[in-house]
């Protein structure tokens, strides 16, 4: 069995804006930093063989931060987890988008959720076979954590993806499962008071 931990990255400018941020690079703010490390302080309570991140830099500094406080190598940078790319709605807020794309139309050159469930759980299942046994830690996004959940657990959890929260996997036997999102150390990650995935990404809400 190979144990997964996704984590959302810090927060970012965009995020507090609540502007569409998908492959669009946008760096983390002071705010999302302090939830690195708290991340990571909980993370320090397990033990981990390695630290997987995606290369966009909110999540490279995310992780970097992780590594630090729990006693790791620098972590490695693998391009499957990247966030979802929502195409011409990339900095939209939710007005613009509504202005631009009302419910209903289609957004040029978005990535459909059903890809990036594919290409992400792909991902997880070269690393588990590359790493068997091991714990590892990915630090990704946040359409990308929905997007697994929805494929391993459709419709059963809509707790929220909080910048720096912690979700709990397990690959054995050739199967992706979610551990829990009521494991203490995924109830311990969710911020109080912070937002969701879904209320800060006004074009995630609209899909399920």
């Amino acid at each position: 069995m190979t144990a997964f931990a996704l984590v959302r990255h810090g927060e970012t400018d965009w995020n507090r804006a609540r502007r569409i941020q998908g492959s669009t690079d946008i760096p983390l703010n002071d705010t999302g930093r302090e939830q690195a490390a708290a991340a990571g302080e909980l993370l320090r309570g397990r033990a981990w063989s390695r630290i997987i991140a995606s290369p966009l830099s909110r999540a490279a500094e995310t992780a970097a931060i992780i590594a630090e406080r729990v006693g790791m190598p620098a972590p490695e940078l693998d391009a499957v987890f990247v966030e979802r790319n929502y195409g011409e709605a990339e900095g939209c807020t939710g007005a613009e988008l509504d202005a631009r794309f009302p419910d209903g139309a289609e957004v040029p050159g978005r990535e459909p959720r059903e890809a990036v469930a594919e290409r992400v759980i792909a991902g997880l299942h070269r690393v588990a076979a590359e790493h068997p046994g091991e714990a590892i830690i990915v630090v990704c996004h946040g359409g990308v954590i929905r997007s697994v959940l929805e494929s391993v657990a459709p419709g059963r959890h809509r707790e929220p993806i909080t910048n720096g929260s912690v979700h709990s996997f397990q690959h054995a036997d050739g199967d992706l499962a979610l551990v829990a999102f009521d494991d203490p150390l995924d109830e311990a990650s969710i911020f109080p008071f912070a937002e969701d995935f879904e209320q800060q990404n006004p074009l995630a809400g609209r899909e399920r």
